[in-house]
């Protein structure tokens, strides 16, 4: 891997991982057109970018990092319990899963379902705006809807965004909520993959490796403020057609 692949993989992680768009799925699809092949130390360099998003989500919200917020993370730990548990007892399955046409359908069939989320959205219903606020019963609904992100190209923001909308969240605060619940997801997969990868980090060139790392970081950082701007005036519609055309371009490329 060069320096200008790995500004343009640090870019699609920091950019779609918390949008609902898939950000695996993206980066499978940029992997290809870059000639990357899907091994080892490969995967070590994606991991080391999916830790830079992580700590973008610290320093957004830095003031939720603390003991004072003890009950929100109970219920983000409840909302991650779901997921945690199914993905480690079906991981085999899940990588099965992985293929271009799997990442494709999923992704046309994650934007019409955000097409007709938005259709049914009550404007003039009284939402929850602080995340502070959800119930435990929320959370772990949100949880629930979060388990179909195990699916590529589904989207676990997407999962999560339209899991928090159901259950009586504004989007605004639908995508705070995915934001840090992205942290212990996160944080369990890249420390797994760590784990699995220690040995290839060794194999990366460090010069790559780091501006990837800050790249994504920035990216990242830039994309969560911006992302809650766009949602102050807009909806998900725009998502759900992204998704639709996107899916449609992989189905005709390279299915």
């Amino acid at each position: 891997m060069d320096i200008f692949q790995s500004i343009i993989l640090g870019v699609i992680e920091g950019f779609t991982e918390f949008l609902p768009v898939s950000s695996t799925g993206h980066l499978i699809v940029a992997s290809k057109f870059l000639g990357l092949e899907q091994n080892s130390v490969n995967k070590a360099f994606e991991v080391i970018i999916q830790f830079a998003a992580i700590l973008a989500v610290i320093l957004n919200y830095k003031e939720k990092f603390t003991l004072q917020k003890i009950i929100l993370w109970q219920k983000i730990t409840l909302a991650f319990i779901p997921i945690g548990a199914i993905g480690f007892l079906l991981s085999h399955q899940v990588k099965a899963l992985f293929s271009i046409k799997i990442v494709a359908i999923m992704f046309i069939v994650g934007g019409i379902v955000f097409i007709i989320a938005e259709k049914f959205y009550n404007e003039t219903q009284n939402h929850i705006q602080d995340i502070e606020q959800v119930s435990y019963k929320q959370a772990l609904l949100i949880g629930l809807a979060q388990v179909f992100a195990l699916i590529p190209g589904t989207s676990r923001a997407g999962s999560t965004i339209l899991g928090a909308m159901f259950v009586g969240l504004s989007r605004t605060a639908s995508a705070q909520f995915s934001f840090l619940l992205a942290f212990p997801v996160m944080c369990a997969t890249t420390g797994y993959d760590i784990l699995k990868h220690y040995k290839e980090f060794t194999d990366l060139n460090l010069i790559t490796l780091l501006i990837g790392f800050i790249v994504a970081f920035i990216v990242a950082y830039l994309t969560i403020k911006l992302f809650l701007k766009f949602l102050e005036k807009f909806t998900f519609i725009t998502f759900g057609v992204y998704r639709i055309l996107f899916g449609a371009i992989l189905l005709i490329w390279f299915v």
